[in-house]
C-alpha cells in the first residue's frame, strides 16, 4: 500500500461564529437543532447560556462565542444548537453549542490540515486541532474535547443534572 493511500480522511461539520468558520469532527456531533428556549441556570459561568429539554433530557447549552472572547450573538433565523458528545471522567457528557449558522459536512484529508498556530506561551490554542483550507478559506478545526477545562465541563454537567424540565 502506498503512502498516499494511507492518508486519512475525516468528515467535519462546519459552522460560523461571528464571521469566522469553525468545524467539529462529525463523530462528536449527535445532531443539529434549531434554536429553542434556553433556561438560565443561576451561578454558572457567562459562557453557559442555560439548559434545554432535548426529548426529556436536560442538556446544558454553551455559547462558544463567549467562550472564545467574542461578543454575545443575537438570535437570528440561522442560529442553531449543535448537540455534541464530550468525554468527562470516563463518561460521555452531552452539551449543546450555540452557533450563528451551520454550513455543511465536508471531508478533509490529514494532508489538507495545517498545525494550529503557535501564538506565544500565554495564549492557549490546545483546543485547535488544526487549520483546514476549503475553497481558499481557512477553517478552524476544533478539538471539542479540549475547548473546555475539566472544571468548566463539571460545572456545565452538574448544572444540567440538577434541573428537571
Amino acid at each position: 500500500m502506498s503512502v498516499a493511500a494511507m492518508i486519512e480522511t475525516t468528515q467535519y461539520l462546519s459552522f460560523t461564529l461571528d464571521d469566522e468558520v469553525f468545524a467539529l469532527d462529525i463523530s462528536k456531533v449527535r445532531e443539529v437543532m434549531d434554536f429553542t428556549t434556553v433556561t438560565k441556570v443561576p451561578g454558572t459561568p457567562e459562557f453557559m447560556r442555560g439548559v434545554i429539554n432535548l426529548r426529556g433530557s436536560v442538556v446544558p447549552v454553551v455559547d462558544l462565542r463567549l467562550k472564545f472572547g467574542m461578543s454575545k450573538a443575537e438570535k437570528t433565523v440561522n442560529t442553531c444548537i449543535i448537540i455534541a458528545e464530550i468525554p468527562l471522567d470516563g463518561d460521555t457528557t452531552v452539551i449543546g453549542a450555540l452557533a450563528d449558522s451551520v454550513q455543511e459536512v465536508f471531508e478533509l484529508k490529514t494532508d489538507q490540515m495545517e498545525p494550529p498556530p503557535r501564538i506565544g506561551k500565554r495564549l492557549d490554542t490546545d483546543f485547535i486541532k488544526g487549520m483546514g483550507k476549503c475553497d481558499e478559506q481557512f477553517i478552524i478545526i476544533l478539538d471539542i474535547d479540549r475547548v473546555f477545562s475539566s472544571g468548566e465541563l463539571t460545572v456545565v454537567h452538574e448544572s444540567g443534572r440538577g434541573m428537571l424540565l
